[in-house]
C-alpha cells in the first residue's frame, strides 16, 4: 500500500465517521422539525437537545479532518472539487452555520416567537445540509468532478444519482438518529415517546429501503463505475449493511433497542466504507487516482504523523465526552425556560 493510499484510507475512514456520528447529529434535527407543535412536540424537542447538546458541536471535529487531509493531502483534487461543486458545497456550509446557530439561539430566545424562529433555523438546516452533502458524493460517485474544475455550475450536482445522493443522506442520517433517539427514550424511562419513535423508525426504514431500491435503477444507468464497484469488491461491504439495516428492524420490531443502535451503527458505517472500496483506486470517479491525485511524500509522511497524534489525543477525549454524555439523565435543558404556555 502506497503511502497515498494510506492516507485515502485515513481521509474515508473520517468519512465514515462523520456519517455516523454528525449524521446521528443531523437526523435528529429532522426529528425536530417533525415533532408538531409546540405543546405536543415538547417531550422529543427535549430529548433532542438532550441527545445532542454535549456533542453537536465536537461531530464537525471529522468535517474538518476530511477538508484539511484532503486539501493537503490531495490539492489539486481539492481544487476541482471546490471549483466544480462550488455551490452545494457553500449552501451546506451556510446550512451548518445556521444550524449551529439555531441550536443555540432557541435554548436563550427571550419569547416563544423568537424560540420558534431559531427552531425552524435548526431544524430546516439539518435537512437541507445532508442533501447538499449528499449531491456532493453523488458527484464524486458518478464522474462528474473533471480535474480542472470546468463543469458548469449546475450540471454536477444537479443530476440524477446527486439527487439520489442527497436523499439517501437525509433518509439514513433520520434512520440514524431515531433509532438512537428512540434507544435513549427507553433509557430514561419515557416508554410513550420510546413506541412513539419505535413505530416511526420502522415505517421510516421501510421507506427507506423502498427508496433505495427504487434508486438502484438510477445508479445502473447514471453511475456504471460505482456499480461494477458495489457489484464487484465492495459488494460484501453491502450485503453487511443490508444485513444490518434488517437486523435493526427486526430488533426494533422485537423492542431491542440498545442493540439496534449498534446494528444501525453498522447498516450506515458499511455502505458508505462499500462506496469507498466500489470505486477504489479512484480519488475522483474516472478522473483522478489516488495515486496521481496525491500531494508531495513529505506532506502525505506528516499526515500520517498528525493522524498518530490524533489518536492519541483527540479520540480519547471525543470518547470521554460521548461517555459523559451517555451518562446524563434528562430534564430542563440548561438555559432553556420551558415555553410551552406562552
Amino acid at each position: 500500500m502506497s503511502l497515498a493510499e494510506v492516507v485515502a484510507v485515513v481521509l474515508f475512514a473520517a468519512v465514515i465517521m462523520y456519517a455516523v456520528f454528525g449524521g446521528a447529529d443531523y437526523g435528529s434535527g429532522v426529528w425536530d422539525l417533525t415533532a408538531g407543535s409546540t405543546r405536543g412536540g415538547a417531550p422529543l424537542r427535549r430529548l433532542v437537545d438532550h441527545a445532542i447538546g454535549p456533542v453537536w458541536e465536537a461531530n464537525h471535529v471529522w468535517l474538518i479532518f476530511v477538508l484539511v487531509f484532503l486539501w493537503t493531502g490531495f490539492p489539486a483534487p481539492f481544487a476541482a472539487l471546490m471549483r466544480t461543486l462550488a455551490l452545494p458545497f457553500w449552501l451546506a456550509g451556510l446550512g451548518i452555520v445556521f444550524r449551529g446557530a439555531g441550536f443555540a439561539y432557541r435554548k436563550y430566545s427571550p419569547t416563544l416567537r423568537w424560540a420558534r424562529a431559531a427552531g425552524i433555523a435548526f431544524a430546516g438546516a439539518s435537512l437541507i445540509t445532508p442533501f447538499f452533502l449528499g449531491t456532493i458524493a453523488g458527484s464524486i460517485a458518478s464522474g462528474r468532478v473533471p480535474v480542472d474544475g470546468d463543469a458548469g455550475i449546475w450540471s454536477p450536482w444537479l443530476n440524477p444519482t446527486s439527487i439520489l445522493g442527497g436523499i439517501l443522506a437525509i433518509i439514513t442520517c433520520t434512520f440514524l438518529a431515531g433509532v438512537f433517539l428512540t434507544a435513549e427514550a427507553d433509557r430514561l424511562g419515557d416508554t410513550s415517546l420510546a413506541e412513539e419513535l419505535r413505530q416511526k423508525s420502522l415505517i421510516g426504514a421501510v421507506a427507506g429501503g423502498a427508496v433505495v431500491t427504487a434508486g438502484i435503477p438510477v445508479l445502473v444507468i447514471d453511475a456504471p463505475t460505482l456499480v461494477s464497484g458495489l457489484l464487484g469488491k465492495g459488494l460484501p461491504l453491502v450485503l453487511i449493511s443490508g444485513g444490518a439495516g434488517l437486523a435493526t428492524i427486526w430488533l426494533l420490531m422485537n423492542q431491542r433497542l440498545r442493540p439496534a443502535r449498534i446494528s444501525a451503527t453498522l447498516a450506515v458505517a458499511s455502505v458508505v466504507a462499500g462506496w469507498g472500496v466500489a470505486q477504489y483506486p479512484w480519488l475522483l470517479v474516472d478522473t483522478v487516482e489516488i495515486d496521481s491525485g496525491a500531494g508531495a511524500r513529505a506532506t502525505l509522511i506528516g499526515l500520517i504523523v498528525a493522524t498518530g497524534v490524533a489518536a492519541l489525543v483527540v479520540v480519547p477525549a471525543l470518547a470521554y465526552l460521548l461517555r459523559l454524555a451517555d451518562t446524563n439523565a434528562i430534564g430542563p435543558v440548561a438555559g432553556r425556560p420551558d415555553r410551552t404556555s406562552d
